[in-house]
């Protein structure tokens, strides 16, 4: 997927807006520099717009280099074809790649990898086909030295089993949009932890529970902060009959096999051991990453009413934007900040109207009781004190 296209996808601005953006990003301008400067490329696009911009360029390159490093280790383990080269190359989410590439990740032994040593991986495929009349005589066939039983020649199969359910992209989409939904934060205090002084300013979390959802980012942050002080322990999860269950209606084709009890068993393990603890910590992260974005936005907005309040209190301002060939630009404010009066003088070449200038700017000061002069660090040569002498 080129560039354009995915960001096209993700926002509703003119393509010719975000074409433009796109290059000038590409060409290091800052973000305060495209919207102030370069309007007419953009379409008037605003900092926030544009900054929507600049991550979602950022985050396909990030996806495009993940792309090429999953298509790099399938390649060499031979099992790329092109029809998995063509769904990778068509996703367009990491949870979807990483779900993909996760039967072909390099990982630590499992109890599957051992199980498959042991000869037993034909026996796991014999049950999931789910047409065996006798599984136990099926298993009979891959006794060894090692497996001695038949009851541990379905046990290992199950773990094969489990390790599939588990790397199934559908059972894992299902099983994130279930979280998605229903997902649940719940805590549970650590009782050697209870009694300490610090452990009482999160006293109103403990054993707390509620969906994920709709937690709001301060009540997620302070029980976050709680479990890295050692004070609880944080558990993010779905009902489990309702996981179990999807996965079911997914896996189980023939209720009635002899197979159905061992595989339901595998599925149990699968979600147990493997999904659950995976898409919990999926979601803890996520939940994280939203909560300090959240916070940063309250503070943001915090400190733009501070920066924002007036330096001099409630006092009416005649404020001037120094500039050359376009003029200085001046502005009469207020007490309340609201607009009375805009103009613009040209005190220097090439209309050199400096005496003009002089007289406005002490007509306006009369004019509106002015209190104070405010000059912005524009391109006008001089000092501030200087240039207030030339027109006062």
């Amino acid at each position: 997927m080129k560039l354009l296209n995915f960001v096209k996808s993700q926002v509703k601005f003119p393509e010719k807006a975000i074409q433009n953006t796109i290059a000038l990003l590409s060409d290091d301008a800052t973000i305060p520099f495209i919207a102030r400067y370069r309007k007419e490329l953009t379409g008037n696009l605003d900092e926030v717009e544009i900054e929507q911009i600049s991550d979602l360029v950022r985050f396909f390159k990030d996806l495009e280099k993940r792309k090429t490093t999953i298509l790099k280790s399938i390649e060499e383990q031979g099992a790329l074809t092109e029809a998995l080269k063509s769904q990778i190359e068509k996703f367009v989410t990491l949870a979807q790649l990483e779900d993909l590439y996760l039967p072909f990740k390099k990982k630590r032994k499992t109890k599957a990898d051992t199980a498959r040593e042991y000869g037993l991986e034909p026996l796991a495929k014999i049950m999931m086909a789910q047409n065996q009349e006798n599984i136990k005589l099926a298993a009979k066939r891959f006794l060894t030295l090692k497996i001695r039983s038949i009851e541990d020649a379905i046990e290992g199969s199950k773990y094969i089993i489990a390790e599939w359910i588990n790397e199934n992209s559908l059972v894992r989409e299902k099983i994130r949009q279930l979280f998605i939904r229903h997902a649940v934060i719940s805590t549970k205090v650590i009782k050697t932890e209870v009694e300490s002084e610090k452990a009482l300013n999160f006293k109103q979390y403990f054993d707390w529970k509620e969906p994920l959802k709709r937690i709001p980012s301060h009540r997620f942050l302070a029980i976050y902060r709680a479990e890295k002080e050692g004070f609880l322990r944080i558990k993010i999860e779905v009902e489990k009959e309702q996981a179990l269950n999807l996965i079911s209606r997914i896996i189980i084709k023939n209720d009635r096999d002899p197979a159905t009890k061992y595989i339901r068993e595998a599925i149990e393990d699968a979600y147990k051991r493997l999904l659950k603890p995976s898409f919990s910590n999926e979601f803890l992260a996520e939940a994280k990453k939203k909560a300090d974005e959240d916070a940063i936005l309250v503070f943001a907005n915090n400190l733009e009413q501070l920066l924002m309040a007036p330096p001099l209190g409630g006092k009416r301002i005649l404020a001037l934007d120094p500039g050359f060939k376009s003029g200085c630009k001046l502005v009469c404010l207020d007490e309340n900040g609201s607009l009375l009066h805009n103009e613009t003088i040209y005190p220097h070449p090439p209309q050199k109207e400096m005496e003009l200038a002089i007289k406005k700017v002490k007509s306006l000061a009369n004019a509106y009781k002015i209190e104070a002069i405010s000059i912005g660090n524009g391109t006008l040569p001089g000092k501030p004190n200087s240039l207030l002498k030339k027109f006062l």
